[in-house]
């Protein structure tokens, strides 16, 4: 066998026991059974509390990238609880999620929380510890009778409308150049520190020349 220019030798390797590093998969039909029954079992063992867990806040997602969405949030702020009126001890024992790190913003994203804590308040179903004995807070004996295990999503977050209403444009509004209206506001920004220290230098000159 003759080589030709600088090409490498080969080597090959074929005794590399391939079938000790093939990750097999045989048991997803006995796997997705055994997370069922997980599921069915927790269920059976957290009744008559929900199944979805803890009530979280409805926040927006991070960066401007992704922040018209909402999405369940890891608990509601202490402000939150003040306003809708729940002490910070008490809601995690009545199913609400609490994160003393994170921050109104907003006071649209404060509203919406409170709403949503008076609502779960309001369809919540407390039980007594003593049956015999009820204390301040829990529910009469007639919506203890009554309750059922809530299966789906607590109070599911729904998304804002963002689509716009089409409506006909205005006869003003075909008048005006709304593009050249735009680099004239742009320009008004980028300029206005250099307009207002010509306005200050020039009324400092007519100052001084009064003078």
């Amino acid at each position: 066998m003759v080589l030709k220019h600088n090409n490498q030798l080969p080597n090959q390797h074929f005794r590399k026991q391939w079938d000790r590093r093939v990750k097999t998969w045989f048991d997803q039909a006995g796997r997705k059974k055994a997370r069922r029954t997980a599921r069915i079992q927790k269920a059976a063992r957290i009744a008559p509390r929900p199944v979805d867990g803890l009530l979280r806040p409805a926040v927006r997602c991070p960066t401007q990238r992704y922040n018209m969405k909402l999405r369940a949030g890891r608990g509601f702020t202490l402000e939150e609880l003040k306003e809708a009126g729940i002490q910070k001890k008490v809601a995690r024992t009545i199913g609400i999620a609490v994160d003393h790190r994170r921050r109104n913003r907003s006071q649209e994203s404060l509203e919406l929380n409170v709403q949503r804590l008076k609502a779960y308040k309001a369809k919540l179903i407390v039980f007594p510890r003593n049956a015999k004995a009820p204390k301040k807070g829990d529910s009469d004996a007639a919506a203890v009778a009554s309750a059922t295990q809530l299966q789906g999503a607590i109070l599911p977050i729904e998304q804002p409308a963002q689509a716009v209403e089409a409506r006909a444009i205005a006869a003003e509004e075909k008048n005006v150049n709304q593009y050249m209206k735009l680099r004239y506001a742009r320009s008004e920004a980028r300029t206005l520190g250099a307009r207002e220290k010509r306005a200050r230098d020039k009324a400092e000159e007519e100052a001084n020349k009064k003078k």
